[in-house]
């Protein structure tokens, strides 16, 4: 076997995942009739990059109520109908050797807008079918409706709706849970002083602002088994002066280690608007400098394209897996061309052997 990092197994827990390459979770605004069901369109993105080779499928943000939407074409666990059309996807993907992830989120404040299909943008009038948005205050994002803050009993009921996500996620098979707390959504909002202004048990010093992810977390460990890992998506920083950023981040990271996390995903920004140096692997050091100070693993995402690129990423004793975003729309199979390019053979690489034909050697 020629030796790459990207090819190499892992197991967390007891789940072994073939390979580092993995699919970034990614919006597809897709469930068109609006009731948060999967459709075939999620069947043939997902399962083409499973035959593709990716060895971690993980699904877009999947609301854990309906009102935890981003748009109303999200896809949703937050019923078990929804739970049941799961189920073909994640049978799918498990026969072509691939494991398979979801990640559970809540959209909060930037919830209820128009997909990016619509010629429209920003938050949905009520009267067009949008819905009253909440937040750990009623601060707004930039250019959208303004939230109402969540009162302490209603955020032990979203506590509550992660970890029943949690529940039907098992039910339907998946292999990893992913709890969504970046990019702005509502579990990040609690993090960051820039959208999070309450003065309760909630909010001020880091304890407060970091409580409810911690609920979150020891409500969907107490109902995802022991045998499966939990994965959290934080962002590292917010890339602005007095924000959420890297050293939170880290301290968290170690926290929720403890509290039976495995693996921390780490992108950035969203929260707020701001300069965001993007480039090629810009988000890389966020994720090395988290595992260096936390001890926790961690996963790097951003800008990782190319098979040298990523190959030099997956082997950082820093870096567990290398997520791949914007690239896997473009190439469902790159894993196969990773291989190619890194000198594994036909019978090394993740071929269907519906595909072997098309090997390059």
């Amino acid at each position: 076997m020629t030796s790459t990092a990207l090819f190499e197994p892992i197991t967390l827990r007891d789940v072994e995942i073939p390979n580092r390459i993995w699919l970034a979770p990614m919006c597809q605004y897709s469930c068109f009739a609006g009731d948060g069901i999967p459709t075939d369109w999620h069947l043939a993105h997902l399962g083409a990059r499973a035959a593709g080779g990716f060895g971690l499928i993980l699904t877009e943000a999947v609301a854990v109520v309906p009102e935890g939407r981003i748009s109303p074409e999200d896809a949703g666990l937050w019923n078990d109908d929804q739970a049941q059309a799961w189920k073909r996807t994640v049978d799918f993907v498990h026969s072509q050797g691939a494991t398979i992830g979801t990640q559970i989120a809540h959209a909060g404040r930037k919830a209820s807008t128009y997909s990016p299909f619509d010629e429209r943008s920003g938050s949905i009038p009520l009267d067009d079918g949008g819905w009253t948005t909440v937040g750990p205050s009623d601060v707004p994002f930039e250019g959208y409706a303004d939230p109402v803050a969540l009162s302490t009993e209603q955020i032990a009921e979203v506590v509550d709706a992660f970890a029943q996500a949690a529940r039907r996620a098992d039910e339907a098979g998946f292999d990893v849970v992913e709890i969504h707390a970046a990019h702005g959504y509502l579990l990040h909002q609690f993090l960051s002083p820039f959208s999070n202004t309450r003065t309760d048990a909630y909010g001020g010093d880091f304890a407060g602002r970091t409580r409810i992810v911690l609920e979150v977390v020891e409500a969907v460990r107490a109902v995802w088994p022991e045998s499966k890992p939990l994965f959290i998506r934080l962002s590292g920083t917010e890339w602005r002066d007095g924000g959420w950023g890297v050293a939170e981040s880290s301290r968290l990271a170690e926290i929720l280690g403890a509290r039976g996390v495995d693996l921390i995903d780490v992108s950035s920004g969203g929260n707020v608007l701001a300069d965001i140096p993007v480039g090629p692997g810009y988000q890389v050091d966020l994720a090395r400098s988290i595992h260096r100070d936390s001890g926790v693993p961690t996963a790097a995402v951003g800008l990782i394209v190319e098979p040298d690129q990523a190959e030099k990423v997956a082997g950082d004793a820093d870096i567990t897996a290398v997520l791949f975003g914007r690239v896997a729309l473009r190439e469902p199979s790159w894993p196969q061309r990773a291989a190619h390019e890194l000198g594994l053979s036909r019978d090394e690489a993740p071929y269907p052997p519906q595909y072997l034909r098309g090997a390059w050697r």
